[in-house]
Formats: structure tokens, C-alpha cells, sequence
């Protein structure tokens, strides 16, 4: 094989079109997901429960709370 020589401007073409062609793959990929994504919400089988609540911890001293604490969920 011979090394051949690629003039700047068709390196540099080159390259924005292997840029072009990573973005639209990037674009065709994330339309697959929301495909997807919307495939599973309209299909009523796979109905999903609301989020439940968090449940703030139980203590006979509730003055022991500062207005700091967190609520953590597990």
C-alpha cells in the first residue's frame, strides 16, 4: 500500500462528514428510545403504580428534629 498525501481541505471535508454521519447515528439511536418510550406508556398492560410517598420516621421526641432534617427515602 502507498502512503498517499490528503490535501488539508479534503481532510478537513472529511472530517465534517464523519462528524455529520456520528451526529445523525446519535439522532437515530435517541429516536429509537423515544419510540420506545412511548411504545411502553400507550401499552395498557404495562400500566405503572404511582410513586408512594416518603415516610418521615416515627420518634416519641419530635422536638429532637431541627428545621435542617431531611426526610431520607429508602
Amino acid at each position: 500500500m502507498t502512503n498517499t498525501v490528503i490535501p488539508p481541505q479534503d481532510f478537513e471535508k472529511k472530517c465534517k462528514q464523519a462528524e455529520r454521519e456520528h451526529e445523525a447515528r446519535k439522532i437515530e439511536i435517541l429516536l429509537e428510545r423515544v419510540k420506545k418510550q412511548i411504545e411502553h406508556r400507550s401499552d395498557p398492560a404495562r400500566k405503572v403504580d404511582a410513586p408512594k410517598p416518603p415516610l418521615m420516621a416515627v420518634s416519641k421526641n419530635t422536638s429532637s428534629f431541627s428545621a435542617r432534617s431531611v426526610v431520607f427515602e429508602r
